[in-house]
């Protein structure tokens, strides 16, 4: 029994040790796909990957900064559309995936272009044919992007984000050029846009996020605007959020959601 005693005193110390060892932190895996609103276009960077438009300045960023043990893989890409999620983007989603954020379908509908050529000329008849593509394409497109994406995450919680209204019924130096008619109709178009995603998305099993409370009072024409105006040096930051709408808009409606 002495003989035995120095092995049974080194077994009860190594299981001491290993009651004592610390536990591995777990990882939440986070990937962001989507469309420039995703990637950070409007914030004057592109940091981390120059044909994305992908920076630190974007929401996925820094949400996953702000949240302890999250690993964060950025796919999201400046241009991208529906197709553009199917066919390469859900590549980096697997079934350990834990949560996904997207925006997409703004491209889709050619919103920012739609927004520009407001700002050289007349629109409304590109607004009107554009709520008809809103109305009877985009449906179809978004229900195949994510059904891609719950086929390749499905464990995944997967948020979708709208797209917020640039517009406050009042022009200002950086909206040269849009009247106060093709204002409200721009804003009408958001909003209809904004009503597919969250229809589908919902139907789709996925959560939307809604930016309009942490846009309001921060429009284009704002003290601190959270969407830029026209941006002649990059044109692509046109229309899109500002460093301050991606820290104050989308990061915490993200952190909203999933904590």
């Amino acid at each position: 029994m002495l003989r035995r005693l120095p092995l049974l005193i080194a077994a009860v110390l190594a299981l001491i040790a290993v009651g004592a060892a610390p536990a591995q932190a777990a990882t939440d895996r986070y990937v962001a796909l989507g469309d420039s609103y995703s990637a950070g276009n409007g914030a004057a960077s592109s940091n981390l990957n120059l044909g994305c438009g992908r920076n630190t300045y974007a929401y996925p960023y820094l949400v996953a900064a702000q949240r302890p043990n999250t690993a964060l893989t950025f796919a999201a890409c400046q241009g991208a559309v529906t197709t553009d999620v199917i066919n390469s983007q859900v590549d980096s989603l697997s079934a350990a995936t834990t949560y996904v954020t997207i925006t997409i379908g703004g491209n889709d509908i050619g919103f920012v272009n739609l927004v520009v050529g407001c700002t050289l000329g007349n629109c409304a008849s590109t607004i009107t044919s554009t709520n008809a593509q809103i109305a009877n394409q985009l449906p179809a497109k978004l229900d195949a992007a994510y059904a891609a994406i719950r086929s390749h995450a499905p464990n995944a919680t997967v948020v979708v984000l709208g797209y917020p209204k640039p517009f406050a019924g009042r022009t200002c130096a950086a909206t040269p050029g849009v009247t106060l008619a093709e204002e409200t109709g721009l804003n009408g178009l958001v909003d209809n846009l904004d009503g597919v995603i969250r229809t589908r998305a919902q139907a789709a099993g996925f959560t939307y996020g809604d930016p309009g409370s942490y846009w309001s009072g921060h429009d284009i024409c704002a003290a601190t605007p959270y969407t830029n105006g026209w941006v002649v040096i990059p044109a692509t930051d046109s229309y899109h959020p500002t460093r301050a709408g991606y820290a104050n808009g989308y990061a915490p409606l993200v952190r909203s959601i999933i904590g």
